[in-house]
């Protein structure tokens, strides 16, 4: 494999934990499992590929066995994700706000 595909990879499974956290810590923007795996998965991509544009030296994260590089697209893809989650519960929030119980 190599390790542009590894770095992907690495950076879908950080996003989806993080958007699933992110789901879980803030009940009124949560979209659902399949909501905040698809948002987190989105996410986690272009917040790795956002760090890795900024940090060049994360792009050798999977060739180098490099674990500071590894560390930076797990944060990178954990906290991209976590952010897509919020930002589409939030929009969702406001375009159909939850019904209030009697």
């Amino acid at each position: 494999m190599s390790g542009t595909l590894i770095n992907l990879i690495i950076q879908i499974i950080a996003g989806i934990a993080g958007g699933h956290a992110a789901g879980a810590a803030l009940k009124n923007y949560t979209l659902g499992v399949i909501g905040n795996t698809i948002a987190g998965a989105i996410g986690g991509v272009a917040g790795g590929q956002l760090l890795q544009g900024l940090v060049p030296a994360l792009a050798n994260a999977a060739s180098n066995v490099d674990i500071g590089a590894l560390v930076g697209q797990i944060v990178g893809g954990g906290v991209g994700g976590a952010i897509l989650a919020i930002l589409a519960g939030a929009t969702k929030w406001m375009l159909e706000p939850p019904k209030s119980r009697p």
